[in-house]
C-alpha cells in the first residue's frame, strides 16, 4: 500500500455544485482485475486533524487485511493507496483527480466535509462510487446522488439529539462555536434548525478557520453571551483550544461536540481538562462487548498484534470496510461499479455485527444512529 484555503462555501453553493457535477457525461465502467481491488481515500494524515484520518484509515485496513488473509472478496484482496491532502480542499481535489486517473475502484473514507465537497463532483463526472465519507452534511446527501453512499447519521441527526438533550435538562442558551467553512455552517445550520423547532435561536456565535487554534476572539465573543452550553463544530484541536481558553476565562457551563470532532483525540488533547465534555457518536461505543460489531472489532485488534487503538474513529473505518465489503461480496465476481453500486443498494435492514444498517435504490443513508457520550477527567470515553 502507497502512503503518500479554499474559499468558504455556502451550503447552497456546495449542494449544488454536487448537484450540477450528476448532469456531466461520465466515461465507460471498468471492471476491476480479477484479484485485486483498489480503493483510493484522500484524508489528513498530518496537520491538526490528523488523528481523523490514521484512526478512520487504521480501522478499515484493519478489516481489509484480515479479509485478505482469509481470501478475500470473491478471491479478490481489497486494498488501499492513501494520499494526504491535510484536510484542504484544494490537495483533496488533486489526490482525487490522481487517484482517478490511476482507475481507483472507488473512493472510500473521505475525511471532512470541505474535502468532500471538492472531491464528489470530481468522482460524480466519473461515475465512480464514493463511499463512507466522514461527514454528516445534508449538502453531500441532497440532492440524491447515485454514486454517494453514506454509513453515519447526519450532522442534524446528531444535533437534533444534543439540542434535545440540553432542552431537557432546562438549558436553553446555547451558544455555537464553528469551523469557519463547509462543515462548520453544516452543523450551526443543523443547531439553529433544532432550536427552530422550539421557538428557540443561539444565543451567540463565533467561529474559527480550519486547521487553526486561534480562538481568542471567539472566547471573548461566546463568554460574554454566558451562554448556557456551547456546542462546538469544529475538530480536536481548535475544540481543545477552544475548551481550555474559555474556562481560563471563567466560562463555568458545558461543551458539546460532533462526532467529526475525533473523539479520543479530544479526549487524549484536553487530558483532565475534557471532564464532562459531551460528544454525540454515530458509531457503538468500541469500549464495551454489548454489540457483537465491537467484540469483533477488539478481536481484530488483538488478532492483528493490538496495533490499531480501539476509538470510535478507528471502529467507523472497520465498519465502514466490512458494509463495503457486503457490497463486493453480492456484486459478484469480477464487479463493475454499475454492479456494485446495485449491489449496496440490496442491501437492506442488514446487521453489520448488531448494528442494523441499509440502503435502496433512492436512499443512500445507511444509519441514522445517534447517541451521546462524555468524556472523563483521566482521558477516557462513556457512553
Amino acid at each position: 500500500m502507497t502512503t503518500t484555503q479554499a474559499p468558504h462555501l455556502s451550503r447552497r453553493r456546495f449542494t449544488a455544485l454536487v448537484a450540477g457535477a450528476s448532469l456531466l457525461a461520465a466515461p465507460a465502467l471498468r471492471a476491476q482485475p480479477s484479484n485485486r481491488i483498489v480503493l483510493g481515500q484522500s484524508a489528513a494524515f498530518s496537520g491538526p486533524a490528523a488523528q481523523l484520518g490514521i484512526q478512520f484509515h487504521a480501522g478499515a485496513k484493519l478489516f481489509f487485511d484480515q479479509l485478505n488473509t482469509r481470501g478475500g472478496i470473491n478471491q479478490a484482496s481489497v486494498e488501499i493507496v492513501q494520499l494526504d491532502d491535510g484536510y484542504e480542499p484544494e490537495r483533496c481535489a488533486e489526490n482525487t483527480r490522481q487517484l482517478l486517473a490511476d482507475d481507483v475502484f472507488a473512493l472510500f473514507g473521505y475525511i471532512g466535509t470541505p474535502t468532500s465537497v471538492a472531491a464528489l463532483p470530481l468522482a460524480t463526472k466519473a461515475q465512480v462510487p464514493f463511499f463512507a465519507p466522514f461527514t454528516g452534511a445534508l449538502g453531500l446527501r441532497q440532492p440524491f446522488n447515485r454514486m454517494a453512499f453514506h454509513m453515519r447519521a447526519s450532522y442534524h441527526d446528531e444535533t437534533a439529539l444534543i439540542v434535545k438533550q440540553l432542552t431537557h435538562l432546562g438549558l436553553k442558551k446555547i451558544a455555537v462555536f464553528y469551523q469557519n467553512d463547509a462543515y462548520g455552517k453544516a452543523g450551526l445550520d443543523g443547531v439553529t434548525a433544532a432550536l427552530q423547532a422550539q421557538q428557540l435561536a443561539p444565543v451567540a456565535v463565533a467561529t474559527v478557520e480550519r486547521n487553526s487554534q486561534d480562538v481568542a476572539k471567539a472566547v471573548a465573543t461566546l463568554t460574554a453571551a454566558q451562554p448556557d452550553a456551547v456546542v462546538q463544530i469544529s475538530a480536536y484541536a481548535s475544540c481543545a483550544a477552544f475548551i481550555r481558553a474559555a474556562r481560563k476565562a471563567g466560562y463555568g457551563g458545558t461543551f458539546y461536540n460532533v462526532s467529526f470532532v475525533g473523539t479520543q483525540a479530544l479526549a487524549d488533547t484536553l487530558g483532565k481538562d475534557g471532564a464532562g465534555v459531551v460528544v454525540s457518536q454515530v458509531v457503538p461505543t468500541p469500549y464495551s462487548g454489548s454489540r457483537p460489531i465491537a467484540r469483533e472489532f477488539n478481536a481484530a485488534i488483538a488478532e492483528g498484534g493490538a496495533k490499531v487503538q480501539p476509538n470510535f474513529s478507528s471502529m467507523e473505518g472497520f465498519m465502514a470496510a466490512k458494509l463495503f465489503a457486503e457490497g463486493l461480496r453480492r456484486a459478484g465476481p469480477r464487479p463493475s461499479r454499475d454492479a456494485l453500486v446495485g449491489a449496496l443498494e440490496s442491501i437492506r435492514d442488514f446487521s453489520l455485527g448488531g448494528f442494523n444498517v441499509g440502503f435502496g435504490p433512492s436512499d443512500h443513508v445507511a444509519s441514522r444512529f445517534v447517541e451521546l457520550s462524555m468524556l472523563t477527567g483521566d482521558g477516557r470515553v462513556r457512553t
